[in-house]
């Protein structure tokens, strides 16, 4: 005869975390696209590339949209020359202050092509952009392009104001432009909650 025992046993953990308050965060980015057009308006080459949004650029959106009472913008688009080996950018790039790049000037437009925007989409994203009204450079020289940056001052090569971004061709690099060559420069910028 045998005798057979059992035991059962059972054990059950658990935990059980508790979140306080919310949490939430902001993405602001934005991209750049340029186009080049022969003298005839044959597409040449096309660029899409991202930029940094620079400090005083978030402080200056900060500023405006939290303690202005009323704002009037004003936005102008620049060229920037290569090479890009000397082409960086920095954080704490301003108007009078960028050591890593040079602005272009070899255009014959009297001063910075505006950036007009449109209406800001309601989504999430909200995005905005000068897509309908692209700015146009009219090229008066054969220099190295090697992006673009944003600015609230219309003066060429002018060093006063608000730089909001910058920003420079990914792969291939620099792009040729020749005397007589047109570029369209268009700014989308998105918020992200």
């Amino acid at each position: 005869m045998s005798v057979e025992t059992s035991k059962a046993s059972e054990t059950a953990h658990g935990l059980v975390q508790a979140v306080r308050g919310s949490t939430e965060s902001t993405r602001a980015q934005g991209v750049y696209k340029m186009a080049c057009y022969d003298k005839d308006g044959n597409l040449k080459w096309e660029e899409e590339f991202p930029n940094l949004v620079v400090n005083v650029g978030l402080q200056d959106m900060n500023t405006q949209y939290f303690n202005g009472s009323s704002y009037t913008a004003a936005w102008y688009l620049g060229l920037i020359i290569g090479p890009a080996s000397s082409t960086n950018f920095a954080a704490t790039d301003t108007m009078s202050s960028h050591a890593g790049w040079t602005e272009s000037v070899s255009y014959s437009n009297a001063t910075r092509p505006g950036c007009s925007f449109g209406s800001a989409t309601s989504a999430n994203p909200s995005v905005i952009s000068n897509t309908l009204s692209p700015a146009t450079f009219n090229m008066n020289a054969s220099v190295k392009i090697a992006g673009a940056f944003l600015t609230n001052n219309s003066t060429k090569g002018g060093t006063t104001g608000i730089l909001f971004s910058a920003a420079d061709f990914q792969a291939p690099g620099d792009r040729d432009v020749v005397n007589g060559d047109i570029l369209t420069v268009t700014y989308t910028f998105n918020l992200t909650a």
